[in-house]
């Protein structure tokens, strides 16, 4: 695993290198170019009024005479550096190769100005503008040129500077994809030593969230809802193998002690009878406990998947007090709806009715029986996040030495025994908790009463 993610971090380096290196020769090719195109128009445009001022210097004379193939040859090194202007009559016969030669510029270069009135050409060196004008019904050409020092020399060394900043933005690049990638799988790593440390012997850990990382921590919220999921099917299976077979071998053992007894020599009909009743009444037991027994290991992250929906706490509570009204008319609930949120959206979580109808009763019922038919007083209420549950009775109470136990199934506390039970439905309900992302606090005292909270999340819609 380790070697697979450190092949990756090498990857991500190196596409990261290569997509900052791309980035860097575009933007260098973006900014050469762009100077090199701007110093070109620039220059041209000094260029066209240099051409420009010499057309209007020829044209104000009275007199323009230049002689047939003859070029007006004039320098002015003040204005531009290596500047040399041109003026000459535009051939009659349209054969501009004594000039040509001369000058050397293209042909095409002085039929284009002709044809449009100006153009501009270079020869990488030296740039040229040319205008066409008219004087005494004769047409002429002035052209002005001039070395172009910026592409010369300044262009040179700017080419120099951006292929050394390229050299060194490449070199900090690889140092920054070097840290960038190291950085991106650090927490991966952490994560994947943390996984390693976990097992059966120490499913209570849990993997820390990562500061900023989103993306990552629903990943890590993910994994540790499986471990709880884990964590308590193990818990689950621990507790129903330690106390399956001492509760179960009991009414089996009652069942096979009283058929012996009763095989051992003939009896009368009513002693078979009586046996025969025994054994029922034993049986009945071995089969309740055995379905609180599926009961609970159906609800205790076996991997199965319940249907989940929407469900109105409000609603469900009130159901569960008028079914344990009808089951006992003792039973007294009341239901303080004193600290309900305005908005009724908020009493909404995601979850399987059947089960939190299963987990609420049994609570209920249980403070209503070990508070000997005493008012229990059951609180609703919700926050931004979460709905809040708080199940109040003034029975019996729980003993201190014996709150670590109260988890187990089929535990039942010291001063329990004058109570019918078995001992299922605080673990059934805890289980049921769990399934829903809840928790589940018990607090307890001894002939003063029991406290169960419960929290939930509230409903959040999937987009």
């Amino acid at each position: 695993m380790l070697k697979r993610i450190s092949t990756n971090q090498t990857k991500t380096m190196l596409l990261l290198m290569l997509v900052f290196t791309v980035v860097i020769l575009l933007f260098s090719a973006l900014v050469y170019f762009s100077i090199v195109n701007f110093s070109h128009q620039r220059f041209y445009e000094l260029l066209k009024i240099r051409a420009t001022t010499i057309v209007q210097i020829e044209k104000g004379k009275e007199h323009l005479d230049i002689p047939a193939n003859h070029i007006l040859n004039s320098t002015n090194d003040e204005e531009l550096p290596m500047e040399k202007d041109y003026v000459f009559e535009v051939p009659r016969d349209s054969n501009y190769s004594q000039i040509t030669s001369q000058i050397h510029i293209p042909d095409t270069f002085f039929k284009n100005i002709i044809k449009k009135g100006e153009d501009n050409y270079n020869d990488q060196e030296f740039y040229y503008i040319g205008q066409s004008f008219k004087s005494d019904d004769k047409t002429y050409i002035a052209i002005a040129s001039a070395k172009n020092h910026y592409v010369v020399d300044y262009l040179g060394y700017l080419k120099r500077t951006l292929v050394t900043c390229m050299v060194l933005a490449i070199f900090f690049s690889m140092i920054f994809s070097f840290y960038l990638s190291k950085t991106l799988f650090k927490p991966i790593l952490k994560i994947t030593g943390k996984v390693k440390e976990i097992s059966s012997e120490n499913l209570h850990l849990r993997l820390e969230p990562q500061p900023g990382n989103t993306e990552l921590n629903e990943l890590i919220d993910t994994f540790n809802d499986m471990l709880n999921r884990i964590e308590t099917s193990f818990e689950t299976q621990n507790h129903l193998i330690g106390n399956v077979s001492h509760e179960l071998r009991t009414p089996l053992t009652s069942i096979m002690g009283e058929a012996d007894v009763a095989l051992s020599q003939k009896r009368s009909e009513a002693h078979y009878q009586e046996t025969l009743q025994i054994i029922l009444d034993e049986a009945e037991k071995l089969d309740k406990k055995i379905k609180a027994l599926l009961m609970i290991a159906q609800t205790g992250f076996d991997g199965k998947i319940q249907k989940m929906d929407k469900v109105r706490m409000d609603q469900l509570l009130w159901d569960v007090i008028e079914t344990a009204k009808r089951i006992n008319s003792k039973n007294n609930v009341y239901l303080d709806i004193s600290m309900l949120p305005d908005n009724p959206k908020k009493l909404k979580v995601q979850g399987n009715e059947q089960l939190l109808h299963l987990a609420m009763a049994n609570i209920i019922n249980n403070g209503c029986k070990y508070s000997n038919f005493q008012q229990v007083k059951v609180s609703l209420g919700a926050t931004d996040d979460h709905v809040y549950i708080i199940i109040k009775d003034h029975g019996i109470g729980i003993p201190d030495s014996e709150m670590d136990k109260i988890y187990d199934p089929f535990y039942r506390a010291s001063n329990t025994k004058n109570y019918e039970g078995y001992g299922i439905g605080l673990p059934l309900a805890r289980n049921i908790v769990r399934i829903h992302n809840g928790e589940l606090i018990v607090n307890s005292k001894e002939n003063v009463g029991t406290t169960v909270q419960i929290r939930f999340p509230i409903y959040v819609p999937t987009e």
